[in-house]
């Protein structure tokens, strides 16, 4: 019966065990002699038994099947080691039975049942949670179609158990962990080393290959969170992450020179050696801060090597120039340019006219051409601009070989931009609400092209935010302009007809016409006041919104964030408030803590990190966040469109009434005092709904200006206290921990008070 217990221990089929019995019991037939408290202490051997049989089984199947190659590590890792030393202590209860050791068999050869029971008990606890561990990373073999858990799940998980009563548990589960972070550190340092996603498991890998772009060798990668230990921090995996692509470029780059010239230069990477042996000084359990540590001084090795002078700093300043002048519209000429040359684009098209007085934009079908022939359109206007004292204009010359308008709104999804950040799938909580079909009926989207090696400062991510900042700037001007134009129709704002000379004024015909004529006019005068009073309203708020963003948000952040570029310090929270300047300078400038005395250190990545700090701080700056705010914004600038196109109908149909009327050219098929009359009506409803779009606007304004004050804090006080989402976002300091603390911009209240001014002097605000 002993041969019998320790074979069925071993994993082999035993009578004494039956595996169709249930679990924890023995077979009656197998031995009926057994007493019941015989079979009492079986049943825990049989529970081992069972246990062991199973775990040999489930592993064999995980070692050989599994995708993650961490997933195979620790299951085999469990098969020979812990399972090995269960068939090990077997071994050796049998040899101290064999050779009768006095501590299993007592008087007359007899071995105490209980004493093997004993000396297995604590394998019971092992093999259980063993036997729960493969259970996680494999339910059901049989399941073809169930892949198990990914590698990073089960760091997770068995880290989170090593935290355990059980000194047994602890060791068993530190081993496993070890086992783990060896084989994913593996993984790792090929990235980091090579700037290749490993062969083996790279579908477990939390970097992998996006698509590769047909005129060009190099590979796009992104960032999956879900595959991403908890251990390792946000700015830990961006650090990685570029590290990897750097390296990937450079590689590619190289391969390329030697089939074609490349205006890239190649660089060798020359410090692998120092490289490995920061990762080699890595003890399991690898802490967060060691990790982060040890990838900071690899990337900061590379830049100083290789990235400045792939990517030098001139380069990054001239890309965000180029964005900051046309995407922000700090060249408010290009704005102009835009707006008006897609108009008139639309108003050539056939029916432009009927569609505008119906449903404003909607209905025009808009091509690629369209909007490709209004950008370029657009730029050769501002050559035209250009002085003959300064002919040469690089950022225009570098924005019309980057610049790109095309249809169909958000060409460049956003599914992989965030994904290339730390905090994957957490991009800024930007209001869905569209501004992108504003320019044209159609959305669109104005982007920027950015190719190797920009696009290691740049994610697609990045340019996505652009271009939505970009619509909803873009959006804003055009209605001030479109307002503007109203103005300009001097047929509705007052008529000064050249009196009839005589014999005409001395007769009672002409007498009686001008008389009808000034009466006529008196009328509409009276009829467009309230007209040019809620133009004039809305006009004057767009205006003070449109100025407020661009030169105390947009202006104000961009110079603060190129003076902490061009100067490479850390950056501490300027404010717009008043006084602020001279406290600024209040530090004599021969203090010994004086910034200047630091060398520059901001490497690609840290410059990555700032600008993605300055992008999210700028997007909140703008109430782009606030989805009450852009819904009611959205709901004017589409009511401005219904309004203005209105009142530009109605001067046609007064045109031709005029004539009609004074004249005599008479169109038999138009009733034109039936459209006045339509149009009358329908232009008091537009009136109303513009009111009430003024009024929802100034209210929501007023209710974040309030929402903030009870909070009693700033939206942009990065340094202090970081939105939960702008960290994961904008990933967490440097290595020197000198991270960028984007500047705080003035409050709503600034904003609210030049709009309450404003209602003082009557623009109905």
């Amino acid at each position: 019966m002993l041969h019998e217990i320790l074979l069925s221990l071993s994993g082999q089929p035993s009578p004494l065990f039956n595996a169709r019995t249930e679990e924890g019991l023995v077979s009656d037939d197998a031995f009926p002699l057994l007493s019941p408290p015989e079979k009492a202490l079986l049943a825990s051997l049989a529970r081992l038994s069972r246990l062991h049989a199973r775990l040999r089984a489930h592993t064999t199947a995980i070692s050989s099947s599994h995708a993650s190659v961490i997933c195979r590590s620790v299951s085999t890792a469990i098969s020979t080691e812990h399972l090995g030393g269960f068939q090990k202590k077997i071994l050796e209860v049998e040899k101290a039975i064999l050779v009768e050791d006095s501590g299993y068999v007592g008087g007359y050869g007899i071995v105490p049942l209980s004493t093997i029971v004993g000396e297995f008990s604590p394998w019971t606890r092992r093999l259980e949670w063993l036997w729960e561990v493969v259970r996680f990373i494999l339910p059901d073999p049989k399941a073809s179609r169930n892949q198990g858990c990914a590698g990073a799940a089960l760091i997770d998980r068995l880290r989170s158990e090593s935290q355990t009563g059980y000194v047994d548990i602890e060791e068993m589960a530190l081993h496993l962990v070890r086992i783990a972070e060896t084989a994913w550190m593996r993984q790792v340092s090929t990235w980091l080393l090579y700037g290749n996603v490993p062969v083996l498991g790279k579908d477990d890998f939390f970097i992998q290959e996006d698509r590769v772009s047909p005129d060009t060798a190099q590979a796009s990668f992104v960032l999956h969170t879900s595959l991403l230990p908890k251990f390792v921090s946000p700015q830990t995996a961006s650090s990685i992450l570029f590290i990897g692509r750097t390296l990937n470029l450079i590689r590619a780059k190289r391969n390329a020179s030697t089939t074609r010239p490349s205006g890239l230069p190649t660089y060798p990477v020359t410090l692998q050696g120092e490289h490995v042996e920061y990762l080699a000084a890595l003890q399991s359990p690898i802490a967060s801060s060691m990790l982060s540590n040890a990838v900071d001084a690899i990337r900061l090795s590379l830049s100083q090597s290789t990235l400045s002078k792939i990517l030098p700093l001139p380069k990054i300043l001239e890309i965000l120039s180029v964005l900051h002048d046309f995407l922000l519209l700090r060249r408010g000429e290009f704005a102009m340019a835009l707006v008006s040359h897609a108009d008139v684009r639309l108003q050539e098209r056939p029916m432009a006219a009927r569609t505008k007085a119906v449903d404003g934009l909607g209905g025009l079908s808009v091509k690629d051409g369209d909007v490709m022939a209004t950008l370029g359109h657009a730029l050769s206007e501002l050559y035209s601009l250009q002085s003959e004292e300064d002919p040469v204009d690089d950022a225009l010359d570098l924005a019309k070989d980057l610049l790109r308008l095309s249809v169909g709104g958000q060409s460049n999804s956003t599914a992989a931009g965030p994904a290339e950040l730390a905090g994957s799938g957490l991009s800024p909580d930007i209001s869905q609400v569209a501004f992108d079909d504003l320019l044209f009926p159609a959305p669109t989207c104005l982007s920027v092209q950015v190719g190797p090696p920009l696009d290691l400062f740049l994610s697609t991510s990045d340019i996505s935010v652009y271009s939505k900042v970009h619509a909803y700037l873009l959006g804003i001007r055009r209605a001030q302009i479109r307002l503007s134009g109203l103005w300009k129709h001097t047929f509705l704002r007052r008529n000064h007809p050249s009196p009839w000379g005589p014999p005409r004024s001395n007769s009672a015909f002409g007498q009686n016409m001008l008389s009808v004529g000034r009466q006529r006019d008196n009328t509409r005068t009276r009829q467009m006041r309230p007209v040019w009073a809620t133009s004039s309203a809305s006009l004057f708020l767009l205006s003070e919104i449109g100025s407020f963003f661009q030169a105390e948000v947009i202006q104000g952040s961009w110079q603060h964030f190129q003076t902490w570029i061009e100067d490479g310090q850390p950056s501490s929270p300027t404010s717009s408030r008043p006084g602020t300047a001279s406290s600024a300078q209040s530090k004599p400038p021969d203090h010994p803590d004086h910034s200047t005395t630091r060398p520059p250190r901001h490497d690609p990545e840290t410059l990555t990190v700032a600008h993605r700090r300055y992008l999210f701080a700028l997007v909140q700056s703008l109430f782009l966040t606030d989805v009450p705010f852009t819904q009611s914004l959205r709901s004017l600038l589409k009511r401005v469109d219904h309004f203005v196109a209105l009142v530009i109908r109605l001067q046609t149909i007064q045109r031709n009434m005029d004539l009609e009327t004074d004249e005599g050219v008479v169109d038999a098929l138009a009733d034109y005092a039936g459209e006045e009359t339509e149009l009358w009506q329908a232009l008091g409803a537009a009136r109303g709904r513009m009111e009430v779009s003024i009024r929802e606007v100034v209210a929501r304004l007023r209710d974040i200006d309030d929402s903030r004050s009870a909070e009693g804090r700033e939206i942009f006080a990065l340094g202090q206290r970081t939105h939960p989402s702008a960290e994961s976002w904008t990933g967490c300091a440097g290595p020197d921990g000198a991270h960028y603390v984007p500047r705080k911009t003035a409050g709503v209240d600034r904003l609210l008070m030049k709009l309450d001014f404003g209602n003082a002097n009557g623009s109905r605000v």
